[in-house]
């Protein structure tokens, strides 16, 4: 059993390792893409709408349930946004044009700062959707009691794993090693987060002070324990990690071989393919460990919404075929409908070997996590 497995995921580094180039260079605005009229979105393979975030040669029309299948939106919605505008906002802009009898206001800012927000609001919040960057400030907005229903029918459209009664998922992103390709190969890399950097001799590095990796460092306190987790941070350091001020440019570091490999979410890896199909990177999964952590961004209705369908639908759409697509080519994460593929020779997300062992809103616990690292020296 334990020899076949190896074997599987020995194929899969193989695989990974031999991916070949996304698409067209360059992410692509998608103003001039979403904004046309000359189709109805009930045509995905020619609708302007099935090609929101285009350039991605070779691709499919999306599949799940386009927007034309959905109920219409019609009222006042406001959304509290923690995903960035440059990521999300054409994607809301789209849906926000697409209904005459819609209007939408979305507040930009800090998913943790927003779940204060609404707090502090209590019954005069105007907020209605609740759009967070990671599960974990999700399960905070739940926790104060603040989210309302879900509607079962748009609960039903992501696996179990990736919602609750309060919240849903609607993309997500695996934690990985990304490595530099003409300095090492994939079975060169080890499969297990905690021997790094006994058992791997080359030059390392990280955001330490970004989200996503300290989030990373919370789930291996949580399953491997603080003192585990401080003498992998002790060791990190004695070898000489280098230091980014975000994944993305970690990830630009082992394409230039700056760096050999790096810890970061999968999607700067295929940001900065999209950018450069030869670059020398790729992509390196861990098993069943901090590192191989799979986190979610997603919605909640909050409990002040004026008009709960209006909300739940609104949150309906973000699930759509257009939006997960969107998410898959212009964020390069993974869409949690099963019927969209992900950007790039990924594995799917079922045969991602994540830990089961970890609640995803627990990574929201900072603080002690931060505290290690600066006790540490890291931070």
């Amino acid at each position: 059993m334990h020899d076949t497995h190896n074997t599987w995921r020995q194929g899969r580094r193989r695989f990974l390792a031999t991916a070949g180039a996304v698409g067209a260079a360059g992410l692509a605005g998608c103003s001039g893409i979403l904004g046309g009229n000359s189709a109805e979105p009930d045509d995905l393979s020619d609708s302007p709408i099935g090609q929101i975030g285009s350039g991605r040669e070779g691709r499919d029309a999306p599949g799940g349930v386009p927007m034309s299948d959905m109920p219409a939106l019609e009222g006042e919605l406001t959304v509290y946004s923690g995903r960035g505008e440059f990521l999300v906002g054409d994607l809301v802009g789209y849906i926000d044009d697409l209904y005459d009898d819609f209007e939408l206001t979305v507040r930009y800012g800090g998913s943790t700062d927003l779940v204060n927000q609404i707090v502090n609001e209590g019954d005069g919040s105007p907020a209605d959707v609740f759009y967070s960057v990671n599960a974990g400030a999700l399960g905070a907005l739940a926790d104060e009691g603040r989210t309302g229903p879900l509607d079962e029918s748009v609960l039903e459209m992501v696996p179990s794993e990736f919602r609750t009664d309060e919240w849903i998922g609607t993309s997500g992103r695996a934690r990985t090693v990304p490595y530099n390709t003409d300095a090492y190969a994939a079975d060169d890399m080890p499969d297990d987060i905690m021997v790094y950097p006994e058992e791997f001799d080359g030059d390392l590095g990280w955001a330490p002070s970004y989200g996503s990796c300290q989030a990373f460092i919370t789930a291996m306190r949580l399953l491997e324990g603080e003192e585990d987790t401080r003498e992998w941070l002790e060791g990190v350091l004695e070898a000489g990690i280098t230091e980014y001020p975000n994944e993305f440019a970690a990830c630009e570091g082992v394409a230039t071989g700056e760096i050999d490999a790096a810890f970061a979410n999968h999607y700067y890896i295929q940001r900065v393919i999209d950018g450069n199909p030869e670059a020398s990177i790729a992509t390196a999964f861990t098993s069943g460990d901090a590192g191989a952590v799979f986190n979610v961004a997603g919605a909640a209705v909050v409990d002040t919404a004026t008009d709960a369908t209006l909300a739940s639908n609104f949150v309906r759409h973000l699930l759509s075929a257009e939006a997960q697509d969107y998410f898959a080519r212009s964020t390069f994460e993974y869409p949690l409908v099963p019927d969209v593929d992900p950007i790039g020779d990924l594995p799917s997300i079922d045969e991602l070997d994540v830990s089961d062992e970890i609640d995803l809103t627990q990574l929201s616990d900072l603080e002690p996590t931060v505290d290690l690292m600066r006790d540490v020296g890291v931070l």
